[in-house]
Order: C-alpha cells, then structure tokens, then sequence
C-alpha cells in the first residue's frame, strides 16, 4: 500500500489527512492474493486492453497540458448485433440538448440494441457545475434497476475514494458513463454501442465544463481518449480531452477483485488533485 509523505501532501495543497477512507474500511481491506484473478466478463474494466472507440471532431490540444497525442483513425467499427447508425441529423440534435431534454433524448434513443434490454436509462448525477467529472463504463445490474450510476459495492468504494479528496457525489462532482444502458449479463460493452452513446457524453461534458476529468476503467479512457492502448500505459500520465486535463485510473468494480491495486488508485487520485491544482 502507498503511504504519502507529509511533503508529499503539502506539494499537493491537500492537508495530510490521518489516513484515507477507502483504505482504512474494514470491509474493503486487501486480502493476500496467492493467484491472478481469473478473467470474467463482467461489464467492469481491468487494465487489460480493448478497442473502443468514439465519434465526434477532434479536439484541440492546449499548450498548457502536456496531452498524449491520440493515435491517428480509429479501427473499423465490427458491430455485434443489430444497431442503428447514428444519422448526422441525430448528431446535431444531440450537440443542442440541454440538461432538461437530456433524459427524455437518451429515454427515446434507438441508436443501439440496449435499449430493448434495459429496466431504466442510467445518465449520470451529481453537481451540474462540478469541477470534477468521474466517468465510468457502463450501468451494472443495481443501477439498471435505481437509474442512478456507481451505487452497488463498486458505488461504495468510490464513495470513499471521493471522501478521501474531500468531495461527495453531490457537491462539486458529476458522475457518468460512456454507456447509459446497462448491457445483458454484465457483459463489456462493444464498440458500436460505445459509438451510439459517446454523443450524450460528450455533450454533457460541454454542459458541465468541468476543470478535471477522471477516467475509470480501459473502456471509459480508450473512448475518452480515442485510443487503444492498455490501461497501464495510460496511467500515470496527464492526457486532454479537449481542454480538459485528463487521469487514468483503475475502475472500482476492478479494484474490489485486486485489493493491492488501490494504492496505484490513490496515486492516480494524488495526481488528478495536483494537476488541478496548477491548471
């Protein structure tokens, strides 16, 4: 487990608290991992590599941020199952949503097939004028059923991770996913699907401004960043997303299966907060 320095904290702005929430639960405690993790097909992001992709312009990178350069034209999408296209005139009429039309535009979209499966639609909550943006994967079983993201164990853990910087759900934060429909099963959402529901994020995104961006999970930096590359690549790294400073870190599905990950976690955290703290 990483232990910060009280210098190191100091840098940082944040006052050195005792010790961070999410690390001192009894329930979340590492246990002793004597084998890897078997991989499942759960719709939560480990750092193994997946190609997702996104639609929308490029963005400009600011000379402030030092970005990672996104990696040229995206591989060809390969549907998985029946899909619409998303239509440019669909494209334009999300690009003018307000907060109010929001819901009712993702209630009614067809763009994918998960609307056929879902129990409610899943678009985000929290403080519309945050500073910080979390975004997730995709709706797991509990937040298909109270259409409100992050609220089973994994929603537990963030809590704590939110408390350790001092922030809440509600204040000064938003949360989201790249998917607004839970996918059957659990499964990791396709790209077709991550193309069809890329637009309400990102024009969320332009509503909300905010001055820092949390990526949790492969899939939610690989669409955020239009790239590729493996999750541990992308850790540890200030990237953009148009003006916005960006962090890579790990999903909180996926730490609760690799307790010892949680300290790379709070690092990540540790240089979200001071990245903020110099834009």
């Amino acid at each position: 487990m990483m232990k910060l320095s009280i210098r190191a904290w100091e840098e940082l702005g944040i006052a050195p608290p005792y010790l961070p929430a999410f690390y001192e639960e009894e329930s979340l405690k590492a246990q002793p991992v004597l084998t890897p993790p078997a991989q499942d097909s759960s719709n939560r992001s480990g750092p193994k590599a997946s190609s997702v992709n996104r639609i929308g312009a490029e963005r400009p990178r600011p000379s402030s941020i030092k970005a990672e350069p996104h990696l040229g034209s995206p591989p060809a999408i390969k549907p998985s199952g029946p899909a619409m296209v998303s239509t440019p005139e669909h494209l334009a009429e999300i690009a003018k949503l307000d907060w109010d039309r929001m819901n009712k535009a993702i209630e009614a979209c067809s763009a994918c097939s998960l609307h056929q499966s879902r129990s409610r639609i899943v678009p985000g909550v929290g403080d519309r004028q945050a500073t910080w943006l979390f975004v997730g994967e995709a709706p797991g079983v509990e937040e298909d059923q109270q259409g409100e993201p992050f609220v089973g164990p994994a929603g537990i853990l963030l809590d704590s991770m939110l408390a350790a910087l001092s922030l809440s759900r509600m204040q000064d934060v938003y949360i989201a996913n790249v998917i607004k429909c839970h996918p059957p099963d659990n499964r990791t959402p396709v790209s077709v699907e991550c193309h069809a529901c890329m637009p309400y994020l990102e024009r969320q995104i332009t509503l909300l401004q905010p001055k820092i961006i949390v990526a949790l999970g492969k899939v939610a930096a690989q669409s955020l960043l239009n790239s590729d590359i493996n999750l541990g690549s992308l850790r540890n790294k200030v990237h953009a997303y148009g003006n916005i400073p960006l962090i890579v870190t790990f999903h909180p599905a996926y730490l609760l299966r690799n307790m010892p990950e949680k300290g790379k976690a709070w690092a990540d955290l540790c240089l979200a907060k001071k990245t903020l703290n110099q834009a």
